[in-house]
């Protein structure tokens, strides 16, 4: 590798870094516009056999990735001639020049952790699970939307896993490893949760959650022990961040976030987290847990192998969309039905209650009704009574009200920012302003980035069979894909 080489018509540039596993060049190509970087493995005698393997997982996983969250691939090479990939080169440093910076102020860290977690929700869609979630492997557009580098480590169920086949022990960073790693586990998504835990811990604390250790003995002591809380290392941190904190860094997998959509969405809305007794813990775990987590032959076994894309559809984000204005044609009570029908099939599932409060595009908004009640209060109120049918745990459950002038468009926007994988409403019966203007429902099912389920109301009444109240025909509903329906 020399400057001004030519291998497949990339023109090599300068070495742009030389790391413990493989180099960075600069490259041109006549055909491609963007900045570009070629990385090449270390191959010469010495050199750590791993080295070759994660570059061969990284050539076969790269090619397969899309979108904003991660570095476009333009090419690869094959070990015959030159092993080489060619991705976009994204401008800037990766998040370890923050290093200096800790601990960061919380509302800083909240944010570059939430969109953190985007990007993973994104790469764990595509069935890729990242296993080096860490400063140095975080970049940001200038936009800022994250962008994840360095997939030699990851893990494609779809594709052999070569680490998993050739090598026994674990390979990762060791401060951001997740317990189950050492165990051997790689098909599971919720790995890159804990390793995201602990970034959050490190950048709000300024104090690595499990320290330095490198040793393999000295990591295995999480499989057994939880960190410090935060609340211990600094007195103003906040309840809400803690737990979920803690909630990442659990030890078995289960009680983490399912999904890391789920964990952006409280991200993105701190003031609607559900604190429990890890909010305001400021001890670590008993003695006596320790033991039992130690010794208990049981727990923390491999578990059977995972799908990430069966977590993924276990745990979805579901928004209901509600009209909470009284009327006859309101078809709340089909939506509940259709509601619990899809969360009855995912036992992980996350539901957010919505309401959209309409603005006027002229007149100014009175924030009061004829009976002097907060019309933003009464409608929150009115969505918990309405979700409290669902006995949903309160960390599945979000309610919502949005101020905005064009209801589907706040509906769509709310979808997109929060990663929403399935939307119900309801569809009132036509009339002519919806014929001429289009309805909301329409809008959003033509638009919505997710499954959308339209419920309209029965046409004709509800009727029980007189044995237990149920309605023999709540409503009609049907799942939308094409625009146009409504």
């Amino acid at each position: 590798m020399q400057p001004g080489a030519e291998i497949d018509g990339f023109t090599i540039g300068e070495c742009v870094h030389r790391g413990g596993m493989a180099t960075l060049w600069s490259v041109t190509h006549p055909g491609i516009k963007a900045p570009l970087l070629m990385k090449v493995p270390l191959t010469s005698e010495g050199e750590d056999p791993a080295a070759i393997v994660s570059f061969e997982m990284e050539q076969m996983i790269m090619p397969r990735l899309t979108g904003p969250h991660v570095p476009a691939c333009f090419g690869t090479g094959d070990f015959e001639r030159q092993a080489y990939v060619v991705m976009e080169r994204i401008p800037g440093q990766t998040l370890y020049k923050r290093i200096g910076d800790l601990p960061m102020p919380y509302d800083e860290a909240r944010g570059i952790a939430g969109r953190i977690a985007s990007a993973l929700a994104s790469l764990h869609r595509q069935n890729v699970i990242h296993h080096d979630i860490k400063p140095s492997s975080i970049m940001f557009r200038p936009h800022g939307g994250a962008v994840l580098i360095d997939f030699g480590l990851s893990h494609h169920s779809q594709l052999p896993d070569l680490l998993q086949e050739e090598f026994r022990l674990p390979y990762g960073t060791a401060p951001y490893m997740a317990p189950e790693r050492l165990l051997g586990v790689r098909d599971d998504p919720r790995s890159d949760l804990f390793s995201l835990g602990v970034l959050l811990y490190f950048f709000t604390t300024g104090v690595r959650p499990f320290g330095e250790t490198e040793s393999l003995r000295g990591m295995r002591r999480r499989l057994w022990r939880d960190p410090h809380p935060p609340r211990k290392l600094r007195r103003d941190y906040p309840p809400w961040l803690q737990e979920i904190v803690l909630r990442c860094l659990e030890i078995e997998p289960a009680a983490r976030y399912p999904t890391a959509a789920q964990l952006a969405f409280d991200l993105a809305h701190p003031e609607l987290v559900k604190l429990t007794a890890p909010s305001q813990r400021q001890t670590r775990d008993s003695f006596g847990t320790v033991w039992r987590r130690r010794f208990n032959r049981g727990a923390m076994q491999p578990h059977a192998k995972s799908n990430v894309a069966a977590q993924l559809a276990s745990s979805p984000i579901v928004v209901v969309a509600l009209d909470i204005a009284e009327g006859p044609d309101a078809p709340n009570e089909a939506i509940r039905v259709t509601a619990e029908r899809v969360l009855s099939t995912s036992p992980s599932a996350r539901l957010a209650c919505l309401n959209v409060l309409k603005l006027n595009r002229v007149s100014i908004d009175r924030t009061l009704d004829e009976q002097g009640q907060n019309k933003h209060v009464d409608r929150l109120v009115a969505l918990q009574h309405w979700a409290r049918p669902f006995g949903l745990d309160e960390s599945r459950l979000t309610v919502h009200v949005l101020e905005a002038i064009d209801p589907a468009a706040a509906i769509l926007e709310f979808a997109a920012v929060n990663h929403v994988d399935h939307i119900i409403m309801g569809a009132r019966q036509s009339s002519m302003m919806r014929s001429l203007l289009g309805s909301v429902s329409g809008k959003v099912a033509s638009e919505a980035p997710c499954t959308v389920t339209v419920v309209r109301p029965s046409r004709s009444t509800a009727q029980t069979d007189g044995s237990d109240g149920t309605p023999d025909h709540a409503g009609d509903t049907s799942a939308i894909t094409p625009p146009g329906l409504f």
